[in-house]
């Protein structure tokens, strides 16, 4: 494990066989002009876990430009990841561009997590790109990119987050999965949040995507659709 810049990795106490690392901020990160990345590699046979203890605050800088957060995960054959990241807050007048890259050999596995919560108590948001792009044995299985707050059309309306404020995706890639079960609608109150589970063509994978007020409530959707998959 390498440190450097705001990142401090902690390798906690293994579990079920599983290593665990925990990603720690030491300073607030990321502000405008921040260009931070993290590569996770998980290699044959092995099985990582890697989460962050505390949510993740994008914030103003000094400077107008933006700041950008860039996540690469690797995952050799046989191996397995999970990427479970505390939530990301956007606050008032910050920009944050966040990629996450995934790569999995063709026997690979990854279960990644990701929740947006789009400004602080009675704050707009400020504005957050992100993007999703996955390979599977060199093949795309998927490639989302999401855009909120500032500049970003419609961001709030109907079709995108119909005034909610928080935002979560689940994708889980497992060789041993099999997609012969169609999307199912896991919510549809305005109350409670939104969210649906879909099969992802050409690959054993299903992304899971939220809606809601609340991250609490976005995560009580995204807990639901794993209960999902596990049983199928």
């Amino acid at each position: 494990m390498r440190n450097s810049g705001p990142f401090h990795l902690h390798q906690t106490q293994p579990h079920n066989g599983w290593a665990r690392v925990s990603v720690i901020s030491s300073m607030c990160a990321p502000l405008g002009g921040d260009r931070l990345a993290l590569d996770i590699t998980a290699q044959g046979h092995a099985r990582l876990e890697v989460t962050t203890p505390t949510a993740t605050i994008a914030l103003p800088g000094a400077t107008t430009a933006p700041a950008t957060y860039d996540v690469r995960l690797t995952v050799a054959d046989h191996a397995m990841l999970t990427w479970l990241p505390k939530p990301l807050i956007s606050a008032s007048d910050s920009t944050l561009h966040q990629t996450c890259t995934v790569d999995l050999a063709p026997t690979a596995a990854v279960l990644l997590r990701e929740e947006q919560l789009l400004g602080r108590t009675a704050e707009p948001p400020g504005h957050l790109t992100t993007r999703l792009t996955v390979y599977r044995g060199g093949r795309p299985v998927l490639d989302q990119h999401t855009a909120y707050g500032g500049t970003a059309p419609a961001w709030d309306g109907p079709a995108v987050l119909g005034g909610h404020r928080a935002a979560g995706q689940l994708l889980v890639v497992d060789p041993h999965l099999t997609t012969d079960h169609p999307s199912i609608l896991i919510g549809d109150d305005p109350e409670k949040g939104h969210a649906v589970l879909t099969p992802l063509a050409q690959h054993p994978a299903y992304l899971a995507t939220a809606t809601a007020t609340t991250l609490h409530q976005v995560g009580k959707l995204l807990d639901t659709a794993l209960e999902h998959i596990r049983n199928m």
